[in-house]
């Protein structure tokens, strides 16, 4: 009887307070908003990377390919090539000694 007794009065005392939705609705509208997140900024993440991509192939004798790969090698603007050491451009795969001697008379 008293177990009872306790038991209704922890209910009553640590009641959560009433929630129309059910907790099973509130994960679905969660994981409905999260990926809609997640599409948008995989949306605008790939449109930034092409217009980074188009804007390095601005320097002289880089073209789409080597643009590509100078970019996922981590050089995100045509002063971060610039700036780049001889090395470290000739490391990217698809970029030549010709390349880098064009790109260090721009400096």
């Amino acid at each position: 009887m008293i177990s009872k007794f306790l038991s209704k009065l922890k209910s009553i005392l640590f009641k959560s307070p009433v929630s129309p939705e059910t907790p099973l609705k509130k994960e679905k509208k969660a994981a409905k908003s999260a990926k809609t997140k997640t599409k948008t900024k995989t949306k605008s993440k790939a449109a930034n990377s092409k217009k980074n991509i188009e804007t390095l192939t601005t320097l002289p004798g880089v073209g789409a390919k080597s643009a590509k790969a100078l970019y996922e090698a981590g050089f995100k603007t045509t002063k971060a090539v610039i700036a780049a050491d001889e090395k470290d451009l000739l490391a990217v795969s698809g970029v030549g000694i010709n390349l880098v001697k064009k790109l260090k008379k721009l400096k």
